[in-house]
């Protein structure tokens, strides 16, 4: 421990010895602040797939997503961007959904934007959503604490969707 920080402080030796008690509290700082920066890990750029390239097949990355191509399948990502020319044919589902395209399938998000030049065709199940003047949509908003888990969406209190409870219904009445 001792020689560590005489390699860390290649300054004199007269301050080790004016201040021993200080001495093993400097040490122990620089190797646990050296241990610390080097866990986290600069986030990598988002993925772009530019508006020449068209994708069939599913998508998923803990990362992020830029769209400006077309993608026919579902796609899965922390952060998903869709860009002016991009059209996805799928469901999608992101924390963040930044839809500035055209989306025709089920959104799901933690948040989601549709911003003014944005055209969505299918069910947007969110936490939070914000659609801007002009965007165009199509479908039916679905606000859910989790709403990138299917199956923890449902009502609280045992009720079952209206959708669920009305084949029940029309079966007791024949």
């Amino acid at each position: 421990m001792f020689s560590k920080s005489k390699i860390n402080e290649p300054g004199s030796k007269t301050p080790d010895t004016a201040a021993p008690s200080a001495q093993p509290t400097a040490t122990a700082a620089p190797a646990a602040s050296d241990y610390k920066s080097s866990t986290p890990k600069a986030k990598p750029p988002a993925s772009v797939l530019s508006s020449d390239l068209h994708i069939t097949g599913n998508l998923k990355t803990t990362g992020d997503i830029q769209v400006e191509g077309t993608v026919e399948g579902d796609i899965r990502a922390h952060l998903l961007t869709v860009g002016e020319t991009a059209t996805i044919k799928g469901e999608v589902s992101a924390d963040d959904v930044v839809i500035n395209g055209r989306i025709v399938g089920r959104v799901r998000g933690l948040k989601v934007r549709l911003t003014s030049t944005a055209r969505v065709e299918g069910d947007i199940i969110h936490k939070t959503i914000a659609i801007e003047s002009g965007a165009h949509f199509e479908g039916s908003v679905q606000r859910q604490d989790d709403p990138l888990n299917p199956g923890r969406g449902a009502p609280k209190g045992g009720q079952q969707p209206a959708a669920a409870a009305q084949p029940k219904a029309e079966a007791g009445s024949k």
